[in-house]
């Protein structure tokens, strides 16, 4: 079974489990919208899979017990992914909290789950990435748990820590079924869906909808291909040996660099960042810019390098990254040529 089944990283899982021949159950919000729907049978119609629509919804207890049924592997992907909200509880915390409660205690109910893979997130180990001065190695890695965030400062991070600790309490309450997470930051590259959208969409537009034109804050962060996270969830899913948290991530760069590497291949046919904006001046125009950037969020995030260890995931998933500047172009062809940016 697979939660959020349109989704942007769940495409790409749904895709090779048929590609491999399995019986997938779609855990969707309306099995009934056809024209939503119609990509996935498409691909089930060119592989050997199989693939079957179930209703669900994250906040109805109950809700995954049809599509649950028979199914030994359970990959939760399902979780509200945007940054900018008007009421973090309600569109953050409880939409990823109670989703996942209730994903979970549904597998403790179906006699068949042998394990869940839940998509989490570099958000539930990091809140900002001046926490990585506190990490043991001075990077960050699966030890590390997010303690910085809070309803008013991250909130997305928030969510993801919170809903992971659910996953983990209600996994040692049994024995029959084993958990696995899946921690990846930034993921970019195409998406198989003609309608998903995620916080990276709305990341990537922004670089050449003119809105970054004046430059960018010092944004460090980690990057990932989202054909190498539907990767991990498979290996997850199928290694005996698997266990525990992966943190998923490429490599480490930033606002800048994705600037540069965007300008450099598409040269100024979009209005792609050119400058770094100075850290004082975003922590003063922030707040007045976009409410997701506080002040204390801007002073622990610009000017702070963001540093991932994923050598547990090379060494134990036998994940192999893809360059990230290749997915980036990818990704941004891919909107563009959608006409989801507005020069």
């Amino acid at each position: 079974m697979v939660t959020g089944a349109t989704g942007y990283v769940a495409g790409h899982i749904v895709n090779r489990l048929l590609e491999q021949g399995f019986v997938v159950h779609a855990a969707v919000r309306n099995p009934d919208n056809a024209e939503k729907l119609n990509y996935l049978r498409a691909l089930a119609n060119r592989t050997p899979g199989h693939i079957y629509f179930f209703r669900s919804d994250l906040l109805e207890v109950g809700s995954y017990s049809e599509a649950m049924q028979s199914c030994e592997l359970v990959f939760h992907t399902a979780s509200p992914c945007q940054l900018s909200v008007e009421n973090p509880q309600k569109d953050l915390v409880d939409p990823a909290l109670i989703g996942t409660r209730n994903v979970l205690k549904e597998a403790c109910r179906t006699e068949s789950v042998k394990r869940v893979v839940v998509t989490s997130s570099c958000a539930a180990i990091y809140g900002d990435t001046a926490d990585v001065e506190f990490t043991t190695n001075n990077k960050f890695s699966e030890a590390d748990w997010n303690t910085t965030s809070s309803l008013s400062h991250q909130p997305y991070s928030y969510s993801k820590q919170l809903a992971e600790h659910e996953a983990w309490k209600i996994a040692r309450t049994q024995q029959r079924w084993d958990l696995i997470t899946i921690n990846p930051s930034m993921i970019v590259g195409p998406g198989i869906s003609p309608h998903a959208t995620s916080a990276s969409f709305d990341f990537m537009k922004k670089f050449g909808d003119g809105s970054m034109k004046s430059g960018v804050p010092d944004f460090g962060i980690g990057i990932v291909d989202v054909t190498d996270v539907a990767e991990a969830h498979i290996k997850a899913g199928f290694t005996p040996s698997a266990s525990g948290r992966y943190l998923v991530s490429a490599d480490n760069t930033s606002f800048a660099e994705v600037g540069r590497i965007l300008r450099n291949h598409f040269g100024d046919t979009w209005p792609f960042p050119r400058k770094t904006v100075p850290k004082l001046l975003v922590w003063l125009a922030g707040p007045i810019v976009d409410k997701t950037l506080t002040r204390k969020m801007v002073w622990r995030n610009v000017g702070h390098s963001m540093r991932a260890d994923n050598s547990r995931s090379v060494r134990e998933l036998g994940l192999k990254y893809r360059p990230f500047e290749v997915s980036l172009i990818r990704f941004f062809q891919q909107i563009a040529d959608a006409g989801l940016i507005s020069r």
